[in-house]
């Protein structure tokens, strides 16, 4: 290639758009300093060599075999725009070859995690119950509006799984000053002490908390894991909020929960996205619904850009990216979160 020609980026970061996920100066950057080829996820494998042979950087994670990689000679990085990495590409064949696959989902964590406050101090407080009866003209005055609510102040707290969003989780909690668990197996006890919370059994974080936070992503190893048992032995009127991925759970079984009395939930996320009309959770009484939402911010996606652009300029001058989450060879196989379809 000769020494004029810009970097050859192809840009495949469906369900993403490059206007979603860079702002016009951003992308106007990414212009003038790549050469651009767009295509669709699907299609890679049928670019011709005159492409693939000079791909240096390949923005979303379409489905790669080893041998389309083998016509990639030039590649250093795959920069996911997705919120988890997928088990779509042989990863062995990457790291041998000493190339990056890194994740932009950080971006999420910081409004995921106010979303899940906003649902606790919700479910704490009534807000929405509240403000349906106001409009309909049956409100509850003073102390009669209150015969249910509690403080997320001095409360206990679990969080499972304390990757980028359950940090970000305990971060908008710590001015509430919560007695906070943490149950993640994947994590170094020192970790979570440094960070101000205690180290934790699944069964402490569940049975030890009025407020429990689930920032866990789907594993090989940890599908549907919280189920009747798990919830059964909460706290009565203890607060479930899901926030990460609906296949840690078995949502059958925490809508039972939930039904039952015995807890109350809220939910960003669920088995099938969008939800069918028809399902139960839709009229569940104690259970707050969110429609994946609680990330899709316009600020987060332009967020993803910025780390792209960055992470990009680090590699052309043989740096390693530092601003994206670089996939572990130990754990990124194992990883087993659904992408999303809708933005």
């Amino acid at each position: 290639m000769p020494e004029t020609q810009p970097p050859l980026v192809i840009c495949a970061p469906e369900p993403r758009t490059l206007d979603l996920i860079f702002t016009p100066a951003a992308l106007a950057q990414l212009k003038a300093r790549y050469r651009i080829v767009e295509a669709n996820a699907e299609d890679i494998a049928g670019l011709g060599d005159d492409i693939l042979k000079e791909a240096r950087y390949i923005i979303g994670q379409p489905p790669l075999s080893a041998a389309t990689l083998a016509r990639m000679p030039e590649l250093r990085c795959i920069l996911n725009v997705e919120s988890n990495l997928i088990n779509n590409m042989p990863y062995e064949v990457l790291f041998s070859r000493g190339i990056h696959v890194v994740t932009t989902g950080q971006v999420f964590a910081e409004p995921v995690a106010e979303m899940g406050l906003a649902m606790a101090l919700n479910i704490a407080r009534g807000i929405v119950d509240a403000d349906l009866d106001f409009r309909k003209g049956r409100e509850l005055w003073g102390g009669e509006g209150n015969a249910r609510a509690r403080l997320l102040s001095g409360a206990d707290v679990g969080i499972i799984g304390f990757g980028d969003l359950g940090k970000a989780l305990n971060r908008v909690l710590s001015g509430f000053r919560t007695n906070t668990r943490v149950y993640d197996p994947w994590m170094p006890a020192s970790i979570l002490t440094d960070n101000g919370v205690k180290p934790s059994s699944l069964e402490e974080a569940l049975t030890q908390s009025d407020f429990i936070f689930v920032a866990a992503a789907v594993t090989s190893e940890n599908q549907h894991f919280l189920g009747a048992d798990a919830f059964a032995s909460m706290r009565p009127g203890a607060a479930f909020i899901l926030l990460s991925r609906a296949n840690v759970v078995d949502f059958d079984a925490l809508m039972a929960a939930v039904a039952s009395g015995h807890i109350v939930a809220a939910s960003d996320v669920y088995p099938d996205e969008p939800l069918p009309l028809d399902h139960p959770v839709r009229t569940l009484k104690g259970f707050l619904r969110s429609a994946h939402r609680a990330g899709a911010l316009d600020s987060a996606f332009k967020k993803m850009g910025d780390m792209v652009l960055e992470d990009m300029d680090l590699m052309d001058r043989n740096l390693p990216p530092m601003r994206c989450k670089r996939a572990e060879r130990e754990t990124v196989s194992r990883m087993r979160s659904k992408p999303v379809t809708v933005n």
